[in-house]
């Protein structure tokens, strides 16, 4: 039971400390009614093809959702994305004891002999856990000044399970984008 309840709050600690936070940036100055047309310059590389692709497929599917239009080169925008990975660590320290006896064989301080049973010392435990952090940055720049005009990141602990990580991935880049272009109101 014990072990249990300290597995339960591991995981919660564990989820709360790598939670998915996503943050956007503009230039106040782009005129983002202006652009109709993004091109690709730059692509995920720090993380296995499939899920580059699975990244490059979401936000594709967000600006043509905007009524963005991708070409293959010379759009209005340049679109970059970039992934960085870090692993981190957890380290779990469960404390029990102290063990403080009882009545019975041993007496105090196990010195023998039938009476109240002393005090102990406890026990520790520790655990330490890894896991990996992705921070996924998708940066927008004007084709004809090169400005920077938008940038979005993600960040939060990459699954290894390819489900759970794609899920997080369409969830990071439509929470990039659900107030974009910048000014837009977020659709209920």
């Amino acid at each position: 039971m014990i072990r249990n309840l300290v597995a339960l709050m591991l995981t919660l600690a564990l989820s709360a400390c790598t939670a998915l936070r996503v943050y956007t940036d503009f230039n106040p100055a782009a005129q983002f009614a202006n652009y109709r047309t993004y091109s690709w310059s730059t692509t995920p590389e720090q993380v296995s093809p499939l899920l580059a692709q699975r990244i490059v497929d979401n936000i594709d599917m967000q600006l043509r959702a905007k009524g963005w239009n991708k070409v293959a080169t010379g759009g209005d925008v340049a679109v970059a994305a970039n992934v960085a990975t870090r692993q981190e660590y957890y380290v779990n320290d469960y404390y029990g004891g102290p063990y403080w006896g009882g009545w019975g064989w041993g007496g105090w301080g196990g010195w023998g002999g039938w009476g109240w049973g002393g005090a102990y010392g406890g026990f520790s435990s520790t655990h330490v856990h890894s896991y990996t952090v992705g921070t996924l940055a998708v940066d927008m720049f004007d084709s004809r000044t090169h400005q920077a005009i938008w940038r979005g990141t993600a960040e939060g602990a990459i699954k290894r399970n390819p489900t759970k990580a794609t899920a997080d991935i369409q969830t990071a880049v439509a929470e990039m984008f659900a107030t974009f272009p910048p000014g837009s109101v977020p659709a209920p």
